[in-house]
């Protein structure tokens, strides 16, 4: 499916759970569950809370240049994990975060955002830079790949699961949708999932960067 016609949809269903939000939000906080998506992606709660994930990795960013978890230092930043060659979900949440970004106004502009890829195999630095490019996707969104060893290293730092399903060419992975927020420190406050919408979403950002 042309990219383009990926990112048309992946708006639609934003829209479709911006819709839902209030009624996410209140299954959200009262249950604090996580269940499973259509291809058996966990959907992980949006709940304010102390979350104890994160810690060291070393990538590559799409210019090819060696990161590692001190990128997150001295700036609030959205961390999640995915892969270029997915059809649904990681488009969605990047228009998500698009649209969060829109909501939060100049904050939004200073809010740092990282897609961290589950798919080395075929997501190099290049194909990164490539798809980040893409018409309808925040601008500067960082995006890290690495060797089999490294992603899973920093996965398992932010409790992600990811899993390959299929044979050849037309594989796909099935993952975590958790999008970490994670204060100046470096340290993670909770996670937010597209679900919430961008209204409900920014309204969470603001109280934990309140809280510092």
């Amino acid at each position: 499916m042309p990219r383009k016609t990926v990112i048309v949809l992946a708006a639609v269903c934003l829209g479709m759970a911006a819709a839902l939000a209030l009624i996410t939000l209140i299954v959200v906080q009262g249950r604090g569950e996580t269940r499973m998506g259509t291809a058996g992606q966990a959907i992980e709660a949006g709940v304010e809370g102390q979350p104890t994930a994160g810690g060291p990795f070393t990538l590559v960013n799409q210019d090819g240049e060696v990161v590692d978890q001190t990128l997150l230092e001295g700036k609030w930043s959205l961390i999640f994990f995915g892969f270029t060659y997915c059809p649904d979900y990681c488009p969605t949440t990047l228009a998500f975060l698009q649209a969060l970004r829109t909501e939060l106004g100049p904050r939004g502009e200073e809010l740092q955002m990282v897609f961290v890829s589950i798919d080395p195999e075929r997501d190099t630095p290049q194909a990164m830079k490539d798809y980040l490019s893409s018409d309808g996707f925040p601008d500067g969104v960082i995006g890290l790949t690495g060797t089999p060893e490294q992603v899973a290293a920093a996965a398992d730092a932010y409790d992600v699961f990811y899993s390959r399903s299929g044979e050849g060419e037309t594989y796909t992975m099935n993952h975590s949708l958790a999008i970490w927020l994670v204060g100046p420190d470096g340290k993670t406050r909770q996670t937010l999932n597209y679900e919430l919408g961008p209204e409900t979403a920014a309204d969470i950002v603001r109280r934990v960067q309140a809280r510092g």
